[in-house]
């Protein structure tokens, strides 16, 4: 079976790493991408895509990106569910980041420059 997704968006957001107990870095993101057709007002439709980046990819994306950051995702999809307070289940469709690439090229020389030098 296949279960593999392809994503390029927007970072909604400024990354905010977070760390399990076992100390795993974790980051949550939410792309924004449009959709390739214009609605009856002539507008764009966009889609809100969240997902879960682990170790390696999350400490780089906390690093090197902010909110409307380009970035290209393969992954792939799982569901988990929680039970509310009300006890009903909320159920949760997120890719899971297998790798990630930067597509701002300037942004990310800028950065690495600037920590350069900082450190130099």
């Amino acid at each position: 079976m296949i279960n593999q997704v392809t994503l390029v968006g927007r970072l909604t957001k400024d990354p905010e790493i977070h760390y399990t107990l076992e100390g795993k870095s974790v980051l949550n993101i939410i792309l924004a991408l449009n959709r390739p057709y214009r609605n009856q007002f002539g507008e764009f439709i966009t889609d809100f895509i969240q997902c879960t980046l682990w170790n390696k990819a999350a400490e780089n994306t906390a690093k090197y990106c902010t909110k409307g950051s380009i970035v290209g995702i393969v992954g792939r999809l799982q569901t988990r569910y929680y039970e509310n307070k009300e006890g009903r289940k909320v159920f949760i469709t997120e890719v899971i980041a297998d790798t990630i690439k930067f597509l701002n090229r300037r942004r990310i020389e800028n950065s690495m420059l600037e920590e350069i030098e900082q450190d130099g």
